[in-house]
């Protein structure tokens, strides 16, 4: 049993940026991809409810790569963090649901710097109206 634990943690695995552009992996791509075998992968679908794989009119499990970013962030959590598999899913969903409060302020940024664009275009043009009104 030890062996088998040192053999899955000497496996190689790619980082996020490596990840091939393809819109879709089946799971043996993925074990290879993340060092993760193909039983363990579906036993995460089980225990992590946001790693959802599409399937195919065959039941073949299909990968994005978002999914495969998720696996390899549950690994680094079970693995190299030390986390149990309900504490990495307590992190993962608490990690969720801040999420939508982020994209919520950068939207209220993204407000922000549009009315300031505006406002300086106002400016720029009662300036100009200024100049003319010096003449």
């Amino acid at each position: 049993m030890a062996d088998q634990v040192k053999k899955r943690k000497g496996v190689a695995s790619v980082a996020a940026a490596e990840i091939p552009e393809k819109l879709y992996f089946k799971i043996g791509e993925v074990s290879k991809l993340t060092g993760v075998e193909a039983y363990v992968l579906r036993f995460w679908e089980r225990e992590f409810p946001m790693l959802k794989p599409s399937k195919t009119k065959s039941n073949q499990r299909i990968y994005k790569r978002e999914d495969i970013e998720l696996i390899l962030e549950i690994k680094r959590l079970l693995y190299e963090e030390k986390f149990t598999i309900e504490g990495a899913r307590r992190y993962l969903a608490e990690r969720g649901k801040e999420k939508p409060q982020q994209l919520s302020l950068n939207l209220q940024e993204k407000d922000l710097r549009d009315a300031l664009n505006t406002v300086k275009g106002e400016l720029g043009k009662i300036k100009a109206l200024l100049k003319n009104l010096e003449m």
